[in-house]
């Protein structure tokens, strides 16, 4: 299993921790891949991070729904409310998404249950989101999926990142990533 670690900007400056020690802290665990998520910043602050994140890492990098920001990343990570704000079709919000991001970077969606995962097949996508693991204090109205998880993630065609609440021990039959945010520190 591998590391993607999610660099939750709310939850650094909540725990007062820098984003050099969160990307130190995650190339000491070896994560291949960081999501960067910044739900309170305007748009000029996260690309300001993004660029810094750059500097400090040199592998993939992901933000979290503004793929306008494309250029300072290798992909966008999207969650289902932002997909169907795109096109209420999911294949149409895709192509859409694809023709803004170009074809040569990454795309992950978050799913929630075995419907996303099933409409989640059918997409041209690179991996799948599955998730809450566990509570999390990031998102407050997550449905727990707990050991139900790894069940799911079994019906994905796509590499599943687990995510909400997961920690760098937790292990899993069926998940390629284990998605740890400021539980990494």
């Amino acid at each position: 299993m591998q590391l993607y670690a999610l660099c939750d900007r709310d939850a650094l400056r909540s725990r007062n921790i820098s984003m050099e020690s969160f990307i130190q802290k995650a190339k000491e665990h070896n994560a291949k891949i960081i999501q960067y998520r910044n739900k309170n910043d305007d748009i000029a602050m996260i690309k300001k991070e993004l660029i810094l994140l750059r500097q400090l890492y040199d592998g993939f990098l992901i933000i979290n729904d503004y793929y306008e920001l494309i250029p300072f990343c290798d992909g966008v990570h999207i969650g289902q409310k932002d997909l169907s704000s795109i096109d209420p079709d999911p294949k149409q919000a895709i192509a859409i998404l694809k023709a803004a991001i170009g074809n040569d970077k990454i795309i992950g969606l978050s799913t929630h249950n075995k419907a996303e995962i099933e409409t989640a097949n059918t997409l041209d996508i690179h991996y799948i989101g599955l998730g809450a693991y566990r509570a999390t204090s990031t998102k407050s109205d997550a449905h727990v999926l707990g050991e139900n998880l790894d069940t799911l993630a079994a019906f994905s065609n796509h590499p599943v990142g687990a995510i909400g609440g997961v920690k760098i021990n937790d292990t899993f039959l069926h998940v390629t990533y284990h998605v740890i945010g400021s539980g990494l520190l």
